[in-house]
């Protein structure tokens, strides 16, 4: 349907796809404005759904079920990049979708998201899409080892990739991966990453947080620390490609942007992946920022005036996963914001909250 950009009063109902803890970030951000929200997930033990009374627990593919949603909302929205693609185009047809299907479509695959950026003249890492053994080894010819070997779809928190190191690995690793398609990136040999926060309204103002340097643990984000210990010229050319991408894309929302920086004596800038949707390296905005990326997004896909994204101070965010949140209380103190998502099940890997910590004051 034609997007309409005229700005949503407050006590607009505002429809979230997913009822993860962003989702229920979102739907925090959105009550402190004056909004309503209606979460739709199918598990019924979302952590959104203790938030708003607004809910619908029904498969993405039940058609009556999204029908209703979208009545009963005034713009939609999603909290993860893995909605499917029908429901999106459903979705969209009936009622505003911030950001949009295409965004969607484009980062869920990540051989699409490759095109796109590079189509874009953003530099992406040397890959090779691979849809049989055959073309895994010939992918190996070409980009040489070690390398990463990813699915297009469903990837994250690093499940869908294995790394190969050496050539007799790749028939275990191709067999194991699905769904197939796959994609071989060439291995990176980058000294450190960040990623950019990025957002865009509905009349194409853009703006964009400080970038973050992240460092994971087992392949979960385990720390953002901004400033990022990189030289400003860096920091400024990642901002500018961030935006660049939410032009090109013709976005609205937040948008998280990783990047890989390699060494060198002009550091260079390799984007990883795209996020269309808050991004768990931006958390710290909550603790250190006059307007958050939650509130960012929720302004954006009202069609609202952006908020000031300039940091008040130096901070550290670290992600809680599994028991670790429950050393939370004697972890406290007087620089420390802690934001807890109220799952109801503990488990290894699960992540649980997190907590900000300011180390220097600006």
């Amino acid at each position: 349907m034609p997007q309409d950009i005229s700005a949503l009063p407050p006590g607009s109902m505002i429809g979230i796809l997913g009822g993860g803890q962003l989702g229920r970030m979102l739907s925090l951000a959105a009550s402190r404005l004056g909004m309503r929200t209606h979460i739709f997930c199918p598990d019924p033990q979302s952590p959104a759904f203790e938030v708003t009374p607004h809910q619908t627990i029904a498969a993405y593919d039940d058609e009556a079920a999204l029908a209703a949603f979208a009545d009963a909302v005034d713009v939609i929205t999603y909290e993860f990049e893995n909605v499917p693609a029908a429901t999106a185009a459903f979705l969209a047809a009936r009622k505003p979708l911030r950001p949009g299907a295409n965004a969607l479509a484009i980062s869920q695959d990540r051989l699409a998201e490759k095109s796109f950026l590079s189509s874009k003249n953003i530099p992406v890492a040397p890959h090779r899409p691979v849809n049989s053994l055959d073309e895994l080894e010939a992918a190996i010819d070409a980009l040489g080892l070690p390398a990463v070997l990813k699915t297009t779809r469903l990837g994250y928190d690093g499940k869908g990739q294995r790394v190969l190191r050496e050539r007799s690995e790749a028939a275990a690793a191709f067999a194991e991966l699905s769904p197939k398609p796959l994609v071989l990136e060439a291995f990176v040999p980058f000294e450190r990453e960040i990623s950019v926060v990025v957002a865009r309204n509905a009349q194409g103002e853009v703006r964009a947080f400080d970038a973050a340097e992240n460092v994971h643990r087992h392949h979960i984000l385990h720390t953002s620390t901004v400033p990022a210990n990189v030289p400003p010229g860096v920091e400024k050319h990642a901002a500018m490609l961030a935006k660049v991408i939410v032009v090109a894309l013709d976005y609205v929302g937040v948008l998280g942007v990783e990047f890989f920086v390699v060494a060198g004596e002009r550091p260079a800038l390799i984007v990883n992946e795209i996020a269309p949707r808050v991004h768990n390296s931006g958390h710290w905005t909550e603790a250190v920022c006059l307007t958050d990326q939650f509130e960012q997004h929720i302004r954006a896909v009202l069609g609202w005036p952006l908020g000031d994204p300039a940091r008040m101070a130096d901070v550290i965010m670290e992600n809680l996963v599994g028991d670790e949140v429950l050393a939370v209380p004697s972890a406290l103190d007087g620089n420390t914001q802690p934001h807890l998502y109220g799952k109801s099940e503990t488990r290894p890997g699960r992540k649980m909250g997190h907590i900000s910590r300011i180390t220097r004051r600006v």
